[in-house]
């Protein structure tokens, strides 16, 4: 089998891609990796990636309007023409609108816009409303379309009407390699800190309560230009791997307060190194980590500091929810998620038919 898989180089899905591609591989299955938007990435070191073209396309999210998305749509469905692949795999659903590709299209939704709006019960702007209408139509093109947690499919399926719930595919991650560092009480964060739906701004005043550190990892500048200052937390910046693990490797409290999140990789990340999760009670988080964590359904920051500060002083508890985490992340795998993928895959091989007119 050869897949022809888009993904970007700048965020989640690049570790996304990365990921399957690799667990793909273990399988027999060639991939094609489409990269779009800046990409200085090479295939060295990318065990299982085939071939990786950086294809400067733009990505849709960070497109001026709906005509350079169905042009990168069909340079896509152009080069899987050329590398004759079996199927494609569109990390971003909008591309999928241009239509006329060669093979079977399945369709990963991993976040847009306008379910970013829904969770916050906002209209979308008027000059984002082609975005939403192009995913829209790539949904209903793509022969089947994917979401990596119930809470999203089910998200993604009333924010477009579609007609069936997208299937779920758990998003996995391989373990990072820690490095031996002694437990620091401190707590910790990580993502995209300029994302108002991440809630970094609650997590400042949380860290106004607390007698110890809580430190954020991540960006603070948006591509499109939206900043986000912090008063209290200690800002690291936007981490490399090793330093992101030494920090995980510290087993602090990890706290996420996301108001909307598709799946979780950061949360992932430090469930694996065995930090203890304080996390919101959105469906997403509740679905995946109910038993593994502590569900905060009240967006006070308060709230947050209270369950941090129960983690500090109660040993049995930490160890529980490290111990706790650390066992729930390993459904949560490459392998795992590969085989998911694979079963779509055969299915839509198996029947041609099922690709949309």
């Amino acid at each position: 089998m050869k897949v022809l898989m888009t993904c970007d180089a700048v965020g989640g899905v690049w570790q996304y891609a990365n990921d399957l591609s690799r667990a793909l591989a273990s399988e027999g299955v060639e991939i094609v990796l489409a990269v779009l938007g800046p990409c200085s990435l090479s295939s060295e070191g990318h065990r299982g990636v085939t071939t990786i073209l950086s294809t400067d396309l733009p990505l849709d999210w960070l497109a001026s309007g709906p005509q350079e998305v169905l042009h990168a749509g069909r340079a896509i469905a152009a080069l899987a023409a050329e590398h004759e692949v079996d199927l494609i795999h569109l990390n971003s659903p909008a591309l999928a609108a241009a239509g006329s590709f060669p093979t079977s299209v399945v369709a990963v939704a991993h976040g847009c816009v306008g379910t970013w709006f829904a969770a916050q019960h906002e209209e979308v702007p008027a000059d984002l409303a082609w975005h939403v209408d192009l995913v829209r139509a790539g949904l209903n093109v793509a022969d089947a379309v994917v979401a990596p947690s119930a809470g999203y499919a089910a998200a993604v399926r009333d924010r477009y009407d579609l007609g069936s719930t997208p299937q779920v595919v758990h998003n996995g991650r391989t373990p990072a390699a820690l490095p031996d560092i002694p437990p620091s009480d401190h707590v910790f964060t990580a993502g995209r800190l300029w994302d108002r739906v991440k809630n970094a701004g609650l997590l400042d005043e949380v860290a106004a309560l607390l007698p110890v550190p809580f430190r954020a990892a991540g960006p603070v500048t948006a591509p499109h230009g939206e900043t986000f200052t912090a008063r209290h937390l200690a800002l690291l910046g936007v981490l490399d791997e090793p330093d992101l693990a030494a920090e995980y490797a510290q087993a602090p409290i990890f706290v996420a307060a996301a108001m909307f999140e598709p799946f979780g990789l950061a949360v992932l990340e430090a469930a694996q190194a065995g930090c203890p999760l304080v996390l919101s009670g959105i469906d997403t988080f509740s679905e995946l980590w109910t038993g593994a964590a502590l569900l905060v359904t009240d967006d006070e920051p308060q709230a947050y500091a209270a369950a941090i500060e129960r983690i500090r002083f109660e040993p049995g508890l930490r160890q529980h929810l490290s111990e706790g985490a650390r066992t729930r992340a390993t459904r949560y795998t490459p392998a795992a998620m590969a085989q998911g993928m694979l079963a779509i895959y055969r299915d839509l091989l198996a029947q041609p038919e099922r690709r949309a007119a």
